[in-house]
């Protein structure tokens, strides 16, 4: 930064004795720039004002600081704390910055606190298709007499004030995803700009003003969906008021008296009934001659093309164990015994889970959220057999293992031989190549000849892969036999008289 006194020699170098830039850029050392800038300004003095304070330590604390300093202002003067008694507190729950930060960023926070005078605020309004705004609540409800915490997904379009409700048992990021995908499925489009708060399943890093460092996958859907996603500023939930709204209305007419139903599925489906009712019943708080579903209904064309479900998972590195099972999220996943003894790639969706090595899908499941749950697929073990004949009879993974009707008569007769074990361990390996409905239809048609062992079931799979008997050969005209041969052995008789 050039100080007064440089300044103030460069415009009498130049004014007064005349001389070049480049002789003052020599005599000065300074750059030619430099000189040309203070000539070409006029000004005596410069002074430089960052514009953007980027905060790397603080981050994503500042939520936490505006708390603590809110909680503080909020009691009495000889219960405050020292602003080095918040900063050690803020250390405690893991912020590693220095004192420095939270000094400046506290006084910054005093003096807006001390010049705002009163709550008040500015009407938003919002052109069709222009915005839609996305928040969580928690919410209580009763799944099969049992009392559990749901997380509620809200979204709103801002213009027509439609609403999509839907509950996760948590809001982990594929949640998110989900949510999303059924909400624009519902609306049959989107909005160019999403208004969200600094969740961290969408924001990594906040830095002064509008400023966001996004996560990668959430701008990955954004892009599907063609959305600008646009973030709060801290503690400023009036930026997405309507959803803030919304999240109290819900709780008080979907949520009220407490919800039961026996699973989730039957809960969503519910709530996707209950917001659609509620939009074709309420006036819209600005348009009242209308209700919010003709709003909407007029807004749709205005809405961005749905483009389709976006494949929204969380994807994470696990190895698998010599029991050909993957740990993730506190639960087991059983996978393919190929996939033994290197890395796969678990993919969880906000209901499944795929399991992926190379590439090649290796295992997929519903998705559990329990603790120390195992979730077996026994046709995963099914080659294991081969070595280990005697592991059908009691291992986990084939306890009730509920097969087709013909495979499972087989299985029973097969129970009381000596070898059954073994045989029927060839009748399942034969479904790895020739498919369950050609194994089903060989057992069905060895039971139909009161037969239930293991090589008649292969005989016929064999038998089946016979290939077809070739076509009739089309046979021309001339070579067409006139009178068919007779077998009669006396026609060489007359044979011998002619000659």
């Amino acid at each position: 930064m050039l100080i007064v006194e440089t300044i103030a020699r460069i415009r009498r170098e130049h004014f007064i004795k005349g001389k070049t830039i480049k002789e003052i850029a020599r005599d000065l050392k300074v750059s030619r720039n430099t000189v040309r800038k203070v000539l070409r300004s006029g000004e005596t003095s410069f002074e430089y004002e960052r514009q953007v304070q980027p905060r790397p330590k603080l981050g994503r604390w500042a939520v936490e600081l505006d708390g603590l300093l809110a909680a503080n202002a909020a009691k009495p003067a000889r219960e405050q704390l020292t602003l080095i008694r918040i900063f050690e507190e803020l250390r405690s729950r893991g912020y590693d910055g220095g004192y420095d930060a939270v000094r400046r960023y506290a006084r910054r926070w005093s003096k807006e606190r001390g010049q705002s005078t009163a709550a008040a605020y500015v009407p938003l309004s919002f052109a069709p298709g222009e915005a839609y705004q996305f928040d969580w609540s928690h919410e209580v409800v009763l799944l099969s007499g049992t009392t559990v915490m749901v997380k509620a997904a809200h979204v709103r379009l801002c213009h027509s004030r439609m609403l999509f409700v839907r509950a996760y048992p948590r809001e982990t990021q594929e949640m998110v995803f989900d949510a999303h995908d059924r909400a624009f499925a519902l609306f049959k489009g989107t909005c160019t700009r999403g208004i969200y708060d600094n969740m961290k399943t969408a924001v990594e890093t906040i830095f002064v003003g509008k400023g966001r460092l996004y996560n990668r996958r959430f701008l990955q859907m954004c892009s599907h969906y063609l959305v600008d996603p646009v973030a709060c500023t801290p503690a400023s939930g009036w930026e997405k008021g309507q959803v803030e709204n919304q999240v109290g209305l819900v709780r008080e007419r979907f949520f009220t008296p407490r919800l039961r139903f026996k699973n989730l599925d039957e809960l969503n489906a519910w709530l996707l009934d209950k917001c659609i009712a509620y939009a074709k019943v309420h006036r819209h708080p600005e348009l009242v001659d209308q209700t919010i579903w003709e709003v909407f209904e007029a807004e749709r064309p205005k809405l961005v093309p749905y483009a389709g479900r976006f494949d929204g998972f969380h994807a994470v590195t696990a190895s698998v164990s010599k029991t050909c099972l993957v740990r993730f999220d506190n639960n087991k996943y059983s996978v393919a015994a190929s996939a033994v003894g290197r890395p796969v790639e678990v993919q969880a969706y906000a209901d499944r889970i795929v399991i992926r090595q190379d590439g090649r899908i290796v295992a997929e499941h519903p998705r559990s959220f329990g603790r120390g749950d195992t979730v077996y697929d026994p046709w995963h073990y099914v080659p294991v057999l081969a070595r280990k004949p005697g592991a059908l009879r009691n291992g986990a993974p084939f306890k009730d293992w509920v097969l087709p009707a013909a495979i499972e008569r087989i299985r029973r007769k097969l129970a009381s031989t000596d070898d059954g074990n073994r045989q029927m361990v060839d009748i399942l390996n034969a479904v790895l190549t020739d498919g369950l409905p050609a194994v089903e239809a060989a057992c069905a048609e060895a039971l139909s000849h009161s037969v239930h062992s293991a090589d008649v079931v292969l005989n016929i799979l064999a038998r089946q892969r016979e290939p077809a008997p070739p076509a009739n050969i089309m046979t021309p005209a001339a070579l067409t036999l006139r009178h068919a041969p007779i077998a009669d052995c006396a026609r060489y008789d007359n044979l011998r008289r002619t000659i």
